[in-house]
């Protein structure tokens, strides 16, 4: 296939949602390009290592030096430290590798002709509003997280009416699938339980599992973020993206479990209930509204389907040793039992 000449850059190209979106953009004939620092992804996600460069964003130097050369006119920014829930006892770190990254990765790039930004932000800049969360809300983040996702939004508003690229900033929510890092404690609830069941262990559920989430398929959330940087419709805009239909994580639990022991329910597998963890917003789901008017998007993939396409995807990678950090910015009291004892 003939190659499209705009050149395009995904950052994070090697972890889960990245690579799949380098994926797509690849076999659709463009020009792309890809970075990670490799701290939550995988070279086994790379497709073409020869378009592929090993980053730290937060280098401010070497950002610069890559981006000279490189040149892009479009970007996919998604990389990011993503742990919403460990961002209040790791907080330079939510601000590292969120707001200077970017920062480092923005400003070289509008002097190297970017015509275009796709910012992946966060279902967190809502906070604990009513849901379903719809983009006209006012953010009212209630993490570190999401402060750090709300502050790079406005700076990509500000930079875009200062310097005249265009944007779209999606705020996804809950994506799961193959290809997600099964080895972090600390995020991604569906690749912590599957990976706890492939140990043969049960798994922890912070407070009473009620809290409500609309969990997202990998694959039907990568073709609409794709086709948004060609529309025109698109641009400026706010889009949530990710399923419509919302459960408990109780609900995900039964699910999960019947999916992974093929139905042969045990009770060895029942989760342990724990003490709720800080600043967690019980309910969070999103109105996709605009998405379905701007991309046509529909999410098509129900939960059980998802789930058994992951479970089969984890079972062939194999269980994961979990891989804690040596340290909190802030270690605390109020640091959920699971990372304090390392019980996960």
């Amino acid at each position: 296939m003939k190659k499209n000449k705009t050149k395009i850059l995904v950052t994070g190209s090697a972890g889960f949602m990245g690579s799949h979106l380098f994926d797509d953009l690849l076999e659709k004939g463009h020009d792309v390009y890809g970075v990670d620092d490799l701290s939550g992804g995988f070279m086994r996600n790379v497709s073409d290592k020869s378009r592929f460069t090993k980053l730290d964003l937060r280098d401010r130097e070497k950002t610069a030096k890559y981006i000279g050369s490189l040149k892009p006119e479009i970007i996919f920014h998604l990389a990011a430290d993503a742990t919403e829930g460990r961002s209040q006892f790791t907080p330079f770190s939510a601000i590292d590798n969120n707001v200077v990254a970017y920062t480092n990765l923005l400003v070289p790039a509008i002097k190297n002709g970017l015509k275009k930004m796709i910012l992946t932000s966060s279902m967190s800049v809502y906070g604990a509003q009513q849901t379903p969360f719809k983009e006209d809300m006012t953010p009212l983040p209630e993490d570190i997280y999401g402060i750090s996702k709300a502050a790079m939004e406005a700076k990509t508003r500000v930079m875009s009416q200062v310097y005249g690229f265009k944007y779209v900033i999606f705020r996804p929510h809950n994506v799961y699938g193959p290809r997600q890092n099964l080895r972090d404690p600390y995020r991604n609830v569906i690749g912590i339980f599957i990976n706890r069941l492939m140990h043969s262990k049960n798994f922890y559920i912070y407070g009473d599992g009620k809290q409500k989430r609309a969990f997202s398929y990998i694959d039907d959330v990568i073709p609409a973020m794709a086709k948004s940087a060609f529309l025109k419709s698109c641009e400026g805009e706010i889009i949530n993206i990710g399923s419509d239909k919302a459960f408990t994580l109780n609900e995900l639990t039964d699910t999960l479990l019947s999916e992974f022991l093929n139905g042969k329910m045990s009770d060895k597998f029942k989760p342990e209930y724990l003490p709720d963890r800080p600043q967690e917003v019980k309910y969070a789901y999103c109105s996709h509204k605009v998405a379905q008017k701007l991309l046509g998007y529909k999410a098509k993939t129900d939960l059980r389907t998802g789930l058994r396409k992951m479970i089969f995807w984890a079972k062939e990678v194999g269980p994961q040793s979990f891989v804690y950090l040596t340290s909190m910015d802030l270690d605390h009291k109020n640091l959920p039992q699971t990372w304090k004892a390392k019980l996960i």
